[in-house]
Parts: C-alpha cells; sequence; structure tokens
C-alpha cells in the first residue's frame, strides 16, 4: 500500500461511516475490518431501526448522521429456489435499497459510496474466466435473473450519479461467498451453508447417503466472507486516479474473487470431508444447475495489488465450525 493509499485509510479512519446492512454475513464482515483498522466512528442501523427501502427513512436518516463513507451490503439474497419463488421481492427490494442510498449519499455530500454486487450480473454464457467488459453482452442465467438485474441498475446507477454530479461510487463484483454468519435455511440458502447442514444432518442420523440437487457438474468460485471485507476497505482507500486507471467510465466496476473455481461435486466431497460424513453422494437432476460455470477475472484487482489469501479448505473448515457453535448447538 503506497502513502497515496495510506492518506486515504487515514481519511476513512477518522471518518464516519455507514455499514448498511450490517447484520448480514457480508455486512458483519466489513464491520469486523473496520473495527480492526481502527474505524472507531461506524454508524450502524438494523432494519428494525431503518427500512433502507423507504425513501423516506434513508433520506431522515443520511441528513441526521451525514456519514463520510458508505458499505452499501444491504441486499435481499437468497439461493434459486428463494429466487425462483419470489422474483417481485428481489428486484423490487434491491432496486428501491440502491437507489434511496444513492441518491441520499449524493444529497448528503457522502465522499465515497461502495456498492456491493454479484457475479450473476455476467450472462449465462459469458466467456471464462468472465472480464468486466462481459457485463450486458447476453442473456442472464434465468434462475436469478430478476436479482441480477436489479444489481445491473445499481451499477449502472453508481456510473450515471458519478457522471452527472461527479460523486464517487463505486462498484465491487464478488464472487460466490461463504463465511461465518451465512444463511443456513435449506429453502434459501446458497450452496456451501446448504452443504454443510446437509452433511451435518447426514452425520448426525447416520444416513447412508446425501442427494445433492442438479447434476453436480457445474463449476464455481468460492470467497471467504472475510477476504471479500479487506477486498473492501482495499478498493474503498484506494485513490481515484488509482481506480480509473484500470477501470472504464461505462465499465466502472471491478470484480473480486480467489481466481480458481471446482465442480459441485468436487465441493460437496470436499465439505463431506470437513463434517466427517462416511456415507454416499448421489445427484438429482430434476432440480436445476443453474449457470454452467462462473468463474470471475480477477486480473483488474490483481493489477491494482489485491489478491485473496484464504484457501477453500481452510475457510469451509472455519465456517463449519462456526455452523457447529452458533446454529447447530
Amino acid at each position: 500500500m503506497n502513502e497515496a493509499q495510506q492518506a486515504e485509510l487515514a481519511g476513512i479512519r477518522a471518518g464516519k461511516v455507514y455499514v448498511a446492512g450490517h447484520r448480514g454475513m457480508v455486512g458483519s464482515a466489513i464491520v469486523r475490518r473496520l473495527a480492526a483498522d481502527g474505524c472507531a466512528r461506524l454508524v450502524l442501523r438494523g432494519h428494525d431501526e431503518l427500512d433502507l427501502a423507504d425513501q423516506a427513512q434513508v433520506r431522515g436518516f443520511f441528513e441526521a448522521e451525514r456519514p463520510d463513507y458508505v458499505f452499501l451490503a444491504a441486499a435481499r439474497v437468497g439461493g434459486i429456489l428463494a429466487n425462483r419463488d419470489h422474483p417481485a421481492q428481489f428486484i423490487y427490494e434491491n432496486l428501491a435499497i440502491a437507489a434511496n442510498v444513492a441518491h441520499a449519499a449524493h444529497r448528503c455530500s457522502t465522499r465515497r459510496l461502495l456498492n456491493l454486487g454479484s457475479s450473476c450480473i455476467y450472462p449465462r454464457e459469458a466467456p471464462q474466466p468472465i472480464p468486466e467488459e462481459a457485463l450486458m453482452t447476453g442473456a442472464l442465467e434465468p434462475t436469478n435473473a430478476a436479482y441480477a438485474h436489479a444489481k445491473i441498475a445499481a451499477i449502472k446507477l453508481c456510473e450515471s450519479y458519478n457522471r452527472e454530479y461527479g460523486t464517487d461510487f463505486r462498484s465491487l463484483m464478488p464472487t460466490n461467498l461463504y463465511g461465518p454468519r451465512d444463511n443456513f435455511d435449506l429453502q434459501s440458502s446458497h450452496v456451501v451453508p446448504a452443504l454443510i447442514r446437509k452433511f451435518h444432518e447426514a452425520r448426525r442420523t447416520r444416513a447412508p447417503a446425501v442427494e445433492i440437487w442438479g447434476t453436480g457438474r457445474p463449476r464455481r468460485e468460492f470467497l471467504h466472507v472475510d477476504d471479500l471485507a479487506d477486498a473492501c476497505l482495499f478498493l474503498m482507500s484506494l485513490p481515484a486516479e488509482a481506480l480509473r486507471a484500470v477501470t472504464e467510465p461505462d465499465r466502472s466496476h471491478v470484480n473480486v474473487g480467489c481466481g480458481e473455481d471446482l465442480s459441485i461435486a468436487e465441493l460437496a466431497t470436499t465439505i463431506g470431508r470437513i463434517v466427517g460424513f462416511e456415507g454416499g453422494i448421489s445427484f438429482n437432476p430434476r432440480y436445476p444447475d443453474g449457470t454452467p460455470r462462473k468463474l470471475l477475472d480477477v486480473s483488474r484487482m490483481r493489477a491494482l495489488g489485491w489478491t485473496a489469501r484464504r484457501k477453500l479448505d481452510e475457510g469451509l473448515a472455519e465456517t463449519y465450525r462456526w455452523y457447529l457453535d452458533h446454529v447447530a448447538a
């Protein structure tokens, strides 16, 4: 980290920082990272205190607090089933959250905002690994299209405010995430917490096998949420000219991931071993696979000076320990 970025980081430590969605997996990891770095003026509000989909509430909050920096990690999220069953809720809530927070940040002269998106913004048949330039070049994966449209709109919202008003709104697109405080509900969870819970329950009940939805062939990349939190602080503290050097006005978002993927079958085998399950694994092709492969091109982030540090086995073992202590118990 050079002197210019050190100076930017000092400004974040001294400033008032609002983390939207601080109770979720991503938001809580960002809070932990900020606290560890000495950021003492954190502004936090739960959904029971502030409904980010309510424009009047958001406007009043920003006028009262006037945060210098905003990490926009609040979102309605879920797995394939949740996205399939509730597309209207996914697109409405995520559009409203992004629009309300970005507009309020602009009105109250927030110095910098970091918008968190998702790798599902890219076309189903995007080139692999997926470069930032692939955005809006093809059809989306149908199983999460509503959520993806909202996240694409949030990127364009940030770019438009930057172009018209001179704001400094940045967008970071993480790959599939996992880690402490994940959602382990089998009806709405993503693949890693779902598999952890399935294998744990199977081990506890001594089931002969675990059924995995889909064929097991799709390939996915996974990033530990604490690595993402580190990337968020890194990108937030990056001087504007350094970020502009690797982006374009109409493609200003940046991918973040580990740069490696594996099949769902390989992931299931790994999690089964970590959990200690000794039975078999079967695959049910009646359930959708989703996108065949989703590996992000993270060369921009690496060019800026950031790379992921956690190995997948290490991160999965840590996540399982958290599950045992906070969910299974």
